[in-house]
Formats: structure tokens, C-alpha cells, sequence
């Protein structure tokens, strides 16, 4: 009888660049499946959408956002909800991937508390969104948005985010047929890119501008 290999934080990632991704069905459940949707949900980098709303809040200065400050905790906070896929075998494999570079967390706080973030996977040009939280309103929007900008500065060429949600769809998400994204995500294994490139630092005023402002602006009490 052939027994299934270990899945390991390197059998992750060759899933990923294989185009396909773990999913669990609850958070104590011990098995990992491999999903490839037909239709996948991608969000272009030029041209996710900004609302006058979201404008504002990300101009208000009532938030603080950093990257990889508190990649567990905002695993957990994707996890922690009546129905998840991230089991914590999954969210072990994800820590593992974050201690070796390849995972990564986009955080958003007011005052001292973290109300917000998304975290994801990144293998040459391309990052695979994984989930997203939000505990005041636009928080998710908000750390999207400054994780769009960050990618398009780092060089990425794509960003998966598995399914197209209508939260994903308002922003500019949409969805493509499988070999379409299979030709996408071997264009984006080609490149390299950075998720934390060398003199970037993000003014709340780039982000705002929206995805074509991405570019190296200093503004260090804003996110580090």
C-alpha cells in the first residue's frame, strides 16, 4: 500500500508552483487536501480599486500598518471563525514558510490593537494571497491596498488569490480559466521580485493614489 508523503514546508511549495494549494476542512482536521479550481480568482496589481471611501480612510492616519510584525497572529485571526480551511497543521507549515522567507503578513492596527491584516506565499513574481481579516470596517480593504502597492514596488507580476469572492470582486478581482492562470503563474516563476524591497517605505498619500503610484517613497512613520 502506498502511503502519502509527509507535507512539508518544501512539498508546499513545490504544490504552489505546480498551481495548486492546501485546503483543510476545519481547524482540527488532521488531513490536508490539494485544490485546483477551474476558475481562479486573481486580483491584477494594476488595477485594484480604490473607493473615495477607502481614499479616506487610508489618508486619515487613524491606522498603522507594518509587514511581518505579527505573521502568526494575523494567521490566526484568518483562522478564527465558524468555518476555516486553515486547520492547524496548515497554519504550522505556513509558520514554518514565514521562518524561511516565503510566507508573508500585511498588518493593520489602531493604537495597539490589530485589527486587520492578510498574509500570503511568495515564490519568484508571484504571491499567492491565502486569507484575510478584518475586525473594524476596511481593515482588510486597507491592508490590501497597501499589499498591492508593496508587490507592484517588489517587481511581482501576479497575485493569486485562490477564488473571487464579491469582497475581492469590488477591489478588482476577477476570475480566469485555469490554463490561463497556469501560463500567469509560469510567467511569474520566471522573475524575481521582492516583498520587502531594498528603500521602500510607503507614504498613506502613494498608497492612496492608488496602484499606479507604486513606487520607492519614504514616509517610515507610516509602515515598516
Amino acid at each position: 500500500m502506498m502511503t502519502e508523503p509527509e507535507i512539508t514546508p518544501d512539498l508546499l511549495l513545490r504544490g504552489y508552483a505546480m498551481g495548486i494549494f492546501p485546503m483543510s476542512d476545519g481547524r482540527d482536521d488532521p488531513e490536508i487536501h490539494w485544490v485546483d479550481p477551474r476558475l481562479r480568482g486573481i486580483l491584477p496589481l494594476d488595477g485594484f480599486r480604490l473607493s473615495r471611501s477607502l481614499t479616506r480612510t487610508i489618508r486619515s492616519g487613524r491606522f498603522r500598518v507594518t509587514t511581518d510584525k505579527a505573521f502568526d497572529a494575523v494567521v490566526t485571526a484568518c483562522a478564527d471563525r465558524e468555518e476555516t480551511w486553515i486547520s492547524r497543521r496548515i497554519q504550522s507549515l505556513y509558520l514554518q514558510l514565514h521562518a524561511q522567507g516565503f510566507a508573508h503578513s500585511t498588518e493593520v492596527w489602531q493604537d495597539d490593537e490589530l485589527v486587520g491584516g492578510v498574509y500570503g506565499v511568495t515564490l519568484g513574481a508571484a504571491f499567492f494571497g491565502e486569507s484575510m481579516f478584518s475586525r473594524v470596517t476596511d481593515a482588510s480593504k486597507l491592508a490590501l491596498a497597501y499589499t498591492v502597492h508593496r508587490l507592484r514596488a517588489g517587481g511581482f507580476r501576479l497575485f493569486d488569490t485562490q477564488f473571487l469572492t464579491p469582497h475581492l470582486a469590488s477591489l478588482g478581482g476577477r476570475e480566469i480559466l485555469r490554463a490561463e492562470y497556469h501560463d500567469r503563474l509560469t510567467d511569474g516563476l520566471r522573475h524575481k521580485a521582492s516583498f520587502d524591497p531594498v528603500g521602500y517605505s510607503p507614504s498613506a498619500g502613494a498608497v492612496s493614489a492608488g496602484a499606479g503610484a507604486a513606487g520607492k517613497t519614504q514616509d517610515s512613520t507610516q509602515t515598516s
